[in-house]
């Protein structure tokens, strides 16, 4: 199997290079940033890239769009440390077809990167569970991430000062938060806004 990889530290590309090989796997490249990878992906002889999230020039999500978006393109697994909600269902909308952590070891990774490409239809993403907000709730939300008070959000929305503090209520209960700042962190993590 031949693997690109695409990090931006030096050491870590080292260290998965030496492992993967070790595992028996070719690999034809390493790469610092997102649009070396790409460009390095278009000439069609890569079973498997693997991307992190962050990098220079290119992050790892946009670099797994523009690769999965030609003809031919190899697999796009993303090996990273970020695990935020957000972050993964961005990395399966880009056409990422796995999510791992970079703490996997060397055999580990290479028993997963030989069951991705054996079994390609499988749903290799992890599974996001995101809170379920009414539509109300969800505008509750944005409007106090825009940093609106709930008299203002209750005018925007026409709504009772009451009634917007119950939808704020069961926003911080349904992201487990007590305050405003946590519910935005919170609702930021998981790209609810």
């Amino acid at each position: 199997m031949r693997v690109l990889v695409a990090d931006d530290h030096p050491l870590f590309r080292l260290g998965l290079t030496l492992g993967l090989q070790a595992e028996g796997f070719t690999v034809v490249g390493d790469v610092e940033n997102g649009r070396t990878a790409v460009e390095r992906c278009a000439a069609g002889d890569i079973d498997i890239a693997l991307l992190d999230v962050r990098m220079p020039e290119l992050d790892g999500i946009e670099a797994c769009r523009r690769i999965v978006a030609r003809p031919g393109a190899p697999t796009v697994v993303i090996l990273t440390t970020f695990d935020e909600p957000a972050m993964i269902a961005a990395a399966r909308e880009a056409g990422a077809t796995a999510y791992l952590s970079k703490e996997t070891t060397p055999k580990e990774l290479a028993r997963l990167l030989r069951q991705i490409l054996g079994q390609p239809d499988r749903d290799w993403m992890p599974r996001v569970r995101l809170p379920e907000l009414t539509q109300r709730e969800s505008e509750v939300l944005v409007l106090m991430a825009a940093g609106l008070t709930t008299p203002a959000i209750a005018g925007q929305l026409g709504i009772s000062p009451e009634t917007a503090k119950d939808h704020l209520q069961n926003v911080y209960r349904k992201l487990d938060v007590r305050d405003r700042v946590s519910a935005v962190r919170r609702a930021e993590e998981l790209g609810l806004v």
